[in-house]
């Protein structure tokens, strides 16, 4: 399986907004919309915002991104992603994430 390792661990190749995005697909967009909602406790989330390429790639970008704490902590240590920090297991910035996907840890390792 394709991997594209986000700043956080996440697998971009496997996100259905990175996959609608790509393939253009508006009931893929409508599907996540719908579930990220739930799942986010977010009733704000619409089909119109789930467009992105992944945050290390060029392009889309969904609205998270501009104040996304782990993308903008790496970036301003010069990291490609949180994994290249010495303090990842320690760090509550990342906690939420590596408790919602733990395979972003191995992830981050591999990256």
């Amino acid at each position: 399986m394709e991997k594209l390792i986000s700043c956080c661990g996440l697998n971009c190749a496997s996100c259905d907004a990175r996959i609608a995005t790509l393939a253009n697909d508006d009931e893929l967009r409508r599907q996540t919309a719908e579930k990220w909602r739930v799942m986010y406790n977010s009733p704000d989330i619409t089909p119109e915002m789930i467009n992105c390429t992944g945050c290390r790639k060029e392009g889309a970008k969904i609205g998270h991104w501009a104040v996304c704490g782990m993308r903008a902590c790496a970036s301003s240590k010069g990291f490609n992603t949180c994994g290249q920090c010495n303090t990842l297991l320690n760090c509550d910035t990342i906690k939420p994430v590596l408790q919602f996907a733990p395979d972003a840890v191995e992830n981050l390792k591999s990256a």
